[in-house]
């Protein structure tokens, strides 16, 4: 489980240091690749994929345990009076809510209207009698002053059988903790050996997981961590340091590990342990929780069933073979064969999976026959009566038939009994009583089912590791509908990184394998700087840039890219854009090797395989068309440091200077000779838009009048965003908002009517755009059907000469019937009904959108732009007309 703990260190080695020269770079690329997996699995995409459900956390009790705070209702504590903040008063805690306390002051009995929450963060609060070895005044407050005569004899009372609030829950770095936040790395407690109840050696713990304790005998070191035992920290056999020492038990290493050491050696590890535990005691309140055991009534001979500690998934007769105490006693398997070994296990009256005679015929459940057992079916009457011995009547075991609300198919996360560091995704498969059977996610059959109690300690509410950042183990294959839900960017011509070579000689971009020296001479490039004071474009976001470290590198080539383009993915306002501008980069004279990078964004992750190039000579090429790309300024990342002034002069230009020069040229005069690009290369023509086959995932949309965002920025529409990804579409879907909901105008600034009014009326300059660049402008301008609108005599409107929209009503004042008057008069006259059905009204028009359309009227893309175009002719003059 270090790995998990290593994971962040990874990433700023590949940022801060230096690579390593040695071929074991990729090694360690691996690793963070796979944990990278583990961290991206998400439960709530999982579940929503597979229409799964979790299981309930008021289920797993111990959970919810580990969650209470430290405070307990009933505890007493002192507290500054507010009116006079030098006295002090006895108060009694309530309740409780995380480090809120809800204080009630002695003397006011029943009455709650004197309550009051504090912080235990900052409020002065103390331990009972912190006031008398302090010298403070204890004195009521003015409100029940009157109540009593003598409040010495009141407090005697009232203190005398309660419980104070410990002083170190109310001071020092132990101050407002949880119970499990109190168990710390180091602390020392002792632990009851596994097969002889009354034997206890102290142990540290060396990771806490929510309550879930990594735990190493004293005087073992890092070198065996294979004998580290995992224990929730309300386990029955985890007890304070001295435990055995005050019930003159034994102190002594468990059996299996005493050769390890010399005995001197285990007594010098025994007094470190003390010493330890004695500088940082560990606060008794930890073991506030812990259930006493109840006395149990097994007698020696009497037999059982049981879930075997020893196979899988097996329930089998067992006999009680000695009893230690009213508390304790020992169960062997039983075991007909000659050559039987002895098979013991020391169980108490609440121990998990031991149940009555007749369990498993009752509950349809297999049971698995002694070995050397002659006979074909197993009975156990014939059993008791051949053996001579009785069933263990049914009151000597807890309630069997208690399932605490688990279900079949229901999810959890889960211990791997093999592997007791791994937590698992786990469904439940079958539920009997009170054992649940298992099927671990992410681990390999056989070993991928388990029986466990619901009492167990080992299981846990969906969504608990990530709680404690802790690696869950995912599924082993994604689920297949996944691909659907996860917009996944690729280029539309990508081939397969494993095809040979030799079938496709075009592609310069294959993977190539490394050998042990490629990570040197031209396959390892020096620093590339980040240079946080140039211009950042559209896409990346300036404070994000600016938390960048100064250079990635030096090392290979592809590793220092990838984390280059990774860290610029996750400087963006919108990841998935950027990602899919990258995977468009190439270059026919570029080594280049495939590498895939991810991006997140509002929960969903988007992949796409991006070729980087693998030689250092052709880095300055590669970065500088990044940056063209991604319409920042060409040195923002560059083999040369730019220390004063860029040679750009980025500061000073304006964020259409790149958008012209650098950029897709949208929204400008284009040069008549043709596109050329930075390079002076000749523009690819943008393909025909495909028609759209992908599923839209539509989001609620902050509902507003009005559009203070201008098109093109980092706020715009979310949903095109999704869209346009999920698509993957070529065109203008990667583009900011080129469609007709980013016209919208607010009342604030009257004087984009202007600009509108000049884009709608360069309609036919749009006409004359190629073909590839026609959806991106007929949005705005290329629909030059406004002289169709031929209104009927008597109506309130007319159309202008020019083409523009002239209301002679306000809008606002629209009816119902005016709207659909309208929209029967324009090219959308098919969808009249539906403003009709809907009721919407002339204020209820001016509020709509491009994703309101689509999501409430269930329209396509097209419909759903020419719709809006008409809509946002009514707003053009609406703003113009009217605004004012």
């Amino acid at each position: 489980m270090q790995s998990r703990a290593q994971e962040q260190p990874l990433a700023l080695t590949a940022v801060k240091s230096h690579y390593p020269t040695n071929g074991k770079e990729e090694a360690v690329n691996t690793d963070a690749e796979s944990m990278d997996e583990e961290a991206e699995f998400n439960w709530e995409e999982y579940m929503e994929e597979t229409g799964a459900n979790g299981a309930p956390h008021t289920t797993f009790k111990h959970v919810e345990i580990s969650l209470q705070s430290s405070f307990q209702p009933g505890m007493k504590l002192e507290v500054a009076n507010k009116s006079s903040p030098d006295t002090y008063w006895v108060a009694t805690i309530i309740t409780t809510c995380g480090q809120l306390l809800l204080l009630r002051f002695s003397g006011y009995g029943e009455d709650r209207k004197a309550d009051f929450w504090c912080d235990v963060m900052t409020a002065e609060l103390h331990p009972v009698g912190w006031c008398t070895q302090n010298n403070k005044t204890l004195m009521p407050p003015e409100a029940i002053k009157e109540k009593y005569s003598d409040w010495t004899e009141f407090l005697v009372q009232d203190l005398t059988g309660s419980r104070t609030a410990p002083a170190n829950l109310l001071e020092g770095p132990l101050r407002g903790k949880n119970t499990v936040d109190l168990i710390v790395d180091g602390s020392v407690l002792e632990l009851q050996d596994v097969s002889d109840p009354f034997l206890y050696w102290p142990v540290r713990v060396i990771q806490n997981v929510g309550g879930r304790l990594r735990l190493r005998y004293a005087g073992l070191s890092d070198d065996h961590q294979a004998q580290d035992t995992w224990l929730f920290y309300l386990d029955v056999r985890l007890r304070p340091l001295g435990w055995a020492l005050e019930n003159q038990l034994t102190l002594e290493p468990p059996t299996a590990l005493r050769p390890l050491k010399s005995a001197p050696d285990w007594h010098q590890a025994l007094e470190d342990a003390r010493l330890d535990g004695q500088n940082s005691p560990l606060p008794l309140e930890v073991f506030k929780d812990h259930v006493d055991l109840p006395k149990h009534s097994f007698k020696t001979g009497m037999k059982l069933e049981m879930v075997s500690p020893w196979e899988q998934l097996q329930i089998c007769p067992v006999s009680v073979t000695k009893v230690y105490n009213e508390i304790y006693f020992q169960v062997m398997l039983d075991d007909l064969s000659a050559d039987a070994k002895p098979r013991f296990v020391v169980c108490h009256a609440n121990s998990p999976g031991i149940l009555p005679v007749q369990w498993c015929l009752k509950n349809g459940v297999g049971l698995e026959r002694p070995p050397g057992y002659e006979g074909q079916d197993f009975d156990w009457a014939d059993y008791l009566k051949h053996s001579g011995t009785e069933a263990a009547p049914d009151a000597c075991f807890p309630d069997t038939w208690q399932n605490r609300g688990f279900a079949k198919d229901m999810w959890l996360e889960a211990v791997n009994p093999h592997r007791p560091a791994e937590v698992c995704v786990a469904q439940i498969t079958q539920v009997r009583g009170r054992l649940l059977w298992l099927r671990l996610e992410g681990v390999a059959k056989p070993l991928s089912e388990c029986i466990v109690d619901v009492e167990s300690m080992d299981i846990f509410p969906v969504g608990w590791c990530e709680a404690n950042a802790y690696p869950l183990t995912p599924p082993l294959r994604p689920v297949c509908q996944k691909q659907k839900k996860i917009a996944v960017v690729q280029p539309e011509k990508q081939l397969a990184p494993s095809q040979p070579v030799e079938t496709t000689p075009v592609n310069h971009c294959q993977p190539v394998a490394m050998d042990p020296g490629s990570a040197n001479g031209r396959y390892c490039c020096s620093k590339i700087f980040v240079n946080h004071r140039c211009f950042s474009g559209p896409y990346l976001n300036k404070g994000r840039i600016a938390e960048l470290p100064q250079a990635v590198g030096p090392g290979k080539c592809t590793l220092v890219l990838k984390e280059l383009l990774s860290m610029l993915i996750n400087a963006a306002y919108k990841p998935g854009r950027v990602l899919k501008e990258l995977q468009e980069l190439q270059d026919q004279s570029w080594d280049c090797q495939e590498e895939t990078l991810k991006a997140k964004y509002k929960g969903k992750t988007y992949r796409s395989t991006i070729r980087i190039v693998r030689l250092a000579d052709q880095i300055p090429d590669f970065c500088r068309k990044v940056c063209v790309k991604l319409q920042c300024c060409p040195n923002l990342f560059s083999p040369v440091l730019v220390t004063d002034k860029c040679p750009e002069n980025c500061s000073v230009q304006t964020k259409t200077k790149y958008t012209y020069y650098y950029g897709k040229k949208r929204k400008l005069s284009k040069p008549t000779g043709g596109e050329e690009t930075a390079e002076g290369e000749l523009a690819k023509p943008t393909r025909r838009r495909k028609k759209r086959k992908a599923i839209f995932v539509q989001k609620k949309r902050r509902s507003s009048a009005v559009d203070y965002t201008p098109a093109g920025s980092p706020q715009d529409s979310d949903e095109d965003e999704e869209m346009a990804l999920q698509s993957g579409s070529e065109g203008t879907s990667s583009e900011p908002r080129d469609d007709a909901s980013s016209v919208e105008v607010t009342s604030s600034r009257p004087r984009r009517a202007a600009t509108l009014r000049r884009a709608l009326s360069a309609g036919h300059t749009g006409q004359e755009a190629p073909e590839g660049r026609r959806r991106s402008t007929r949005s705005l301008s290329a629909y030059n059907q406004n002289n169709k609108y031929q209104p009927a005599k008597g109506q309130d409107m007319q159309a202008e000469e020019e083409g523009q929209l002239v209301l002679d009503r306000n809008p606002l004042e629209w009816s119902v019937d005016e709207v659909v008057q309208f929209i029967n008069s324009t090219d959308c006259a098919s969808l009249a009904n539906i403003f009709q059905e809907q009721d919407i009204d002339g204020q209820a028009l001016l509020l709509l959108t491009l994703p309101t359309v689509q999501e409430c009227m269930d329209l396509k893309l097209g419909p759903a732009i020419k719709l809006c175009h008409q809509i946002e002719r009514v707003k053009v003059a609406f703003y113009r007309q009217y605004a004012n």
